[in-house]
């Protein structure tokens, strides 16, 4: 134990001391992402050879401490960094880490392209195709509820390429130019108002065979890697992370990081962000609305509290892992189901604090509308990256060992099957 911490101590305070020299809030956007991806401690315990330090998962507390006693902004957030990057550090080529980490890392935005109309939860039922014309693969089908697909760059893809085996069998992964002929975005517009998520057609579009993840063929087993990382980065350790919201915006010279921060509150990691960001809602809640002396509302809130804190310290070690190019485990799946309690947990504290004016939406409700921004947000990690009912299924079998659910197509060609819109 003395020696995990004085090991702790030596990286926290050389990470300070690199921070500290290296921090300034003048400096744009894309300029600090450049220097915190080449020093390696944005993503410490990545490869050195590939934007990291190879840092044991468990010090990664120690970075993390040593960033925000510098009041410095943290390392591109999203899909990019969260799903593309520690997919391909663990299944990709050398040659596919060299042309596509360091864009990731300097904040490139990405997009996932999984879900399709009829699969969601039967992700292994798509039917987005793909077919081997040479050195490229043709690309046909559709795509939807694609986050940032209007602004991405790239897009991480699963298609079908053979349709004569198993439906898990014939899949393969690809890297796909979001910005060429034959990709078309159109937003979905959500009741709140926004259109974050797309929906992606494809006409013709081709992905270098160089641009293919492991072989073809073996695209579930990456998937698996990409949903797993998901499910951590929608987990309960996730909320108000100022990284996610970052990972949306373009780097601009104009953009001072300083700015950024404060714009954050001063808030530079998830766990920070999120014990801050909607704990402090909820209490400015409070003394907006007088509650700060009502004893049913001081426990409601200690109760919501409590789940973000628990969920802050089980965050770190699981996204640990899966930044050095581990595979988590199904402890992903646990933290998932627990985003989804605690986000209903917080939307109904909130509702209960607000009372009627809850309802309202706009500049004039509580808290500038924020609260109604929550209960329409709320479903949302309850379905995206796999449902609560998939979730527990995980919990079940890999956990519990209980008995797995009777797959009637296991050993049936895809071809043969009559799922989502193929008849």
């Amino acid at each position: 134990m003395s020696h995990d911490v004085d090991e702790a101590e030596a990286v926290r305070a050389e990470a300070l001391a690199w921070f500290e020299g290296n921090w300034d809030p003048d400096m744009s956007l894309s300029e600090w992402w450049k220097r915190l991806a080449e020093s390696g401690w944005g993503f410490p315990t990545w490869p050195s050879e590939w934007y990291g330090r190879s840092l044991a998962p468990h010090l990664t507390r120690a970075v993390l401490d040593a960033r925000r006693a510098a009041g410095a902004l943290g390392p591109p957030a999203g899909i990019a960094a969260n799903l593309a990057g520690p997919t391909l550090i663990a299944h990709g080529t050398d040659d596919q880490k060299r042309r596509f980490l360091p864009r990731i890392v300097h904040g490139e935005v990405w997009c996932q392209l999984f879900s399709e109309p009829g699969s969601g939860s039967d992700l292994a039922s798509l039917q987005t195709r793909a077919e081997r014309d040479g050195d490229e693969w043709v690309v046909n089908g559709q795509k939807v509820w694609t986050s940032g697909a209007h602004i991405a760059k790239y897009g991480i893809l699963v298609a079908r390429t053979d349709a004569t085996v198993p439906k898990h069998r014939g899949l393969s992964y690809f890297v796909l130019d979001m910005e060429q002929p034959g990709v078309e975005v159109r937003p979905i517009r959500e009741m709140s108002g926004r259109a974050i998520f797309n929906e992606v057609f494809f006409t013709d579009a081709r992905v270098p065979n160089d641009d293919l993840v492991s072989e073809a063929g073996n695209g579930w087993a990456v998937a698996l890697t990409t949903l797993a990382n998901e499910r951590t980065m929608l987990g309960a350790g996730s909320f108000g992370s100022s990284g996610g919201r970052l990972a949306i915006r373009r780097t601009d010279d104009d953009v001072r990081v300083g700015d950024l921060v404060s714009q954050e509150g001063g808030d530079t990691d998830a766990g920070s962000a999120r014990s801050s960001g909607m704990a402090q809602l909820a209490r400015a809640l409070m003394d907006q609305r007088g509650l700060r002396d009502d004893k049913v509302a001081r426990q409601e809130f200690a109760a919501a509290y409590t789940l973000l804190e628990i969920a802050r310290f089980t965050d770190l070690r699981v996204k640990a892992a899966i930044q050095a190019g581990g595979r988590p485990g199904p402890e992903v799946s646990v933290g998932k189901l627990a985003a989804s309690h605690l986000l209903r947990t917080l939307r109904d504290t909130l509702f209960r604090f607000a009372g009627m004016e809850g309802t309202l939406w706009g500049d004039d409700a509580p808290l500038g509308g924020a609260i109604h921004e929550i209960g329409f947000s709320s479903y949302l990690v309850s379905i995206g990256g796999g449902t609560d009912q998939i979730q527990r299924n995980i919990i079940g079998e890999r956990v519990l060992g209980l008995p797995a659910e009777p797959r009637v197509d296991k050993d049936v060609p895809f071809s043969e099957l009559k799922v989502g819109t193929q008849r």
